[in-house]
């Protein structure tokens, strides 16, 4: 089946959903110039997770750990939402029940508008405090490291690092979306990262039709209703129009 016929049954089926639930991964921030972790030129080829991305290494070295998340704070600053955001935000004005749940942690979901939003690993602009638990946003860049709670602890950000859970209350949300959805869209994600990789199959299991958007073929890709290949820039813009 040619990819423009597969566009127009996809694009029938969430037009027709009362529930659509949406992952989205690196692959749509890539578009956008964010650095992606995996891959060739991926952020964990020059540096190691385990001197950076997780309590220990950040017990040993805040102050390092800290300067690595506000470079990357100041990536993310210049960066701007692309047309596969845009669309999804528009998606969201228009149908009566969508959720957005994202891999990502760089906050262009909201900067494109989308308000109903679950980040399963937290956000780079979130901070909390590592003693009393006080959890704040800040946006500030250049960030003052390693930052400070009013209490006088010392904050961390607020993401999930290797060896740590999800936030039990966004999982939670995160799964009853998939299993309460008519349609799964799956975009720019590697579907490699569990837990939420485990979202498709659940999906699957709970009768939804699955759609994935993504550059290239990925595990999950033989098993959808429709795997569309291409930037989620250009396709997501075809896909979510008003009408078919």
């Amino acid at each position: 089946m040619q990819q423009v016929e597969q566009v127009r049954r996809a694009r029938a089926l969430i037009l027709g959903a009362r529930k659509i639930a949406v992952l989205t991964g690196a692959g749509i921030s890539a578009e956008s110039g964010v650095p992606t972790f995996r891959g060739a030129a991926g952020l964990w080829k020059q540096f190691r997770p385990e001197d950076l991305a997780t309590p220990e290494a950040f017990a040993r070295d805040p102050k390092f750990v800290w300067e690595w998340y506000a470079w990357r704070r100041q990536i993310l600053s210049r960066v701007k939402p692309n047309a596969g955001h845009g669309a999804l935000a528009d998606l969201e004005q228009r149908m009566p029940d969508v959720t957005v749940i994202t891999q990502n942690v760089d906050g262009l979901h909201q900067l494109a508008g989308t308000k109903r939003i679950l980040e399963v690993h937290g956000s780079i602009w979130n901070l909390r405090c590592t003693v009393c638990g006080s959890e704040w946003v800040d946006r500030t860049v250049p960030l003052a490291v390693p930052p400070a709670c009013g209490c006088g602890g010392l904050a961390r950000p607020g993401v999930v690092w290797f060896g740590e859970s999800l936030p039990c209350d966004v999982w939670a949300a995160a799964e009853n979306a998939v299993l309460r959805c008519d349609v799964l869209l799956v975009v720019g994600t590697s579907a490699l990262v569990y837990p939420a990789a485990g979202l498709v199959p659940r999906a699957c299991s709970a009768g939804a039709s699955v759609i994935e958007v993504n550059v290239e073929a990925t595990p999950i890709s033989a098993g959808v209703d429709y795997a569309l290949t291409g930037p989620s820039g250009e396709i997501l813009p075809d896909l979510l129009v008003a009408s078919d």
